[in-house]
């Protein structure tokens, strides 16, 4: 099956009204919500009402601009965006200064989530994809069996091999940890190279996720195209909860 998942919402109105349009006309199937921003409570609200399957969208490198009075929060959250925006070898590095602030902030947001939703997050994802980070993986923050997003899946010779050897090996570790897809996608970057394609010949046989921001013109006005429809029609589609 394929899932289409569409990032940040709840980030702003913009990110959250684009996703429910393109949810309420069957072009996605699920979204990855993101705690503590400006749109988060209201958009909480629409997913309950349209019964969309929603999972938690971490955030360990933006600015929080929703409302949050925990100030132990926001000094953790800080920290670590200091840490994160630094470089972007960052993820592949482990801090052990911030052992305490990466396992605070996943909580608070998991807590959050927990309180705008009434239920726990049908998968888990990051921003910049930072569930992934050395912090995340090394000091095992995410339980046993939850649902997460997995690595990029590149081709040979599209990467590096140091790249792509490191993918493999943080997948290795995803599989055997929790539930993930077998293969992930961007659609921006399908469109850019071409690839949606093989993208429905894997779904074909394998589950792979998809993932969109709608709110990017470009991807939007793909979304909502008949070509992609007639592409969408002819695959098995699925969700999180579904995996």
């Amino acid at each position: 099956m394929i899932i289409v998942n569409a990032d940040d919402w709840g980030r702003s109105p913009a990110q959250t009204d684009t996703s429910l349009a393109c949810f309420a006309a069957g072009r996605i199937t699920s979204v990855s919500a993101m705690m503590f921003m400006s749109d988060s409570a209201r958009a909480a609200d629409l997913a309950k009402n349209a019964h969309m399957d929603v999972g938690l969208h971490l955030n360990f490198s933006l600015p929080f601009t929703g409302s949050c009075q925990n100030e132990t929060l926001r000094k953790y959250h800080d920290r670590v965006i200091q840490f994160t925006t630094r470089s972007k070898y960052a993820r592949v590095l482990y801090n052990p200064g911030l052992r305490k602030e990466f396992h605070y902030l996943y909580r608070a947001q998991v807590e959050e989530y927990c309180r705008l939703y009434g239920r726990s997050p049908s998968h888990i994802n990051g921003h910049w994809h930072l569930h992934l980070c050395m912090n995340m993986l090394l000091d095992r923050i995410i339980p046993r069996q939850e649902k997460v997003r997995r690595s990029w899946h590149f081709l040979p010779g599209e990467r590096n091999v140091m790249n792509r050897t490191y993918r493999r090996l943080i997948d290795l570790v995803l599989e055997r940890r929790y539930r993930t897809t077998r293969y992930f996608f961007s659609l921006a970057h399908c469109l850019e190279e071409n690839r949606m394609t093989l993208v429905a010949e894997l779904a074909a046989d394998e589950t792979v996720e998809l993932m969109t921001h709608p709110a990017k013109e470009a991807e939007y006005a793909h979304l909502m195209g008949e070509e992609y429809l007639q592409w969408l029609s002819r695959l098995k589609l699925g969700n999180f909860s579904s995996l």
